[in-house]
């Protein structure tokens, strides 16, 4: 299912998560050659994919959502 990216946060490792509308938090890598995502490196980069949809396995999983950092 299709939500919103409405923040982001690093996870305890230092890597990107993008929070979702729905709640859940996905990460979200630059790791060339698999995943190329050079937007996630830069502040100007997330915030111009704020509001952009991204799959969420969680929801279509019905999962509960995810906890986030304060």
């Amino acid at each position: 299912m299709k939500q919103a990216i409405s923040g982001f946060h690093t996870d305890d490792e230092g890597h990107w998560e993008a929070q979702l509308a729905c709640g859940h938090n996905q990460h979200v890598r630059h790791d060339p050659p698999w995943m190329i995502r050079e937007w996630v490196t830069t502040k100007q980069g997330r915030n111009g994919m704020l509001g952009h949809p991204l799959d969420c396995k969680k929801c279509d999983e019905q999962a509960p959502p995810d906890e986030r950092p304060s």
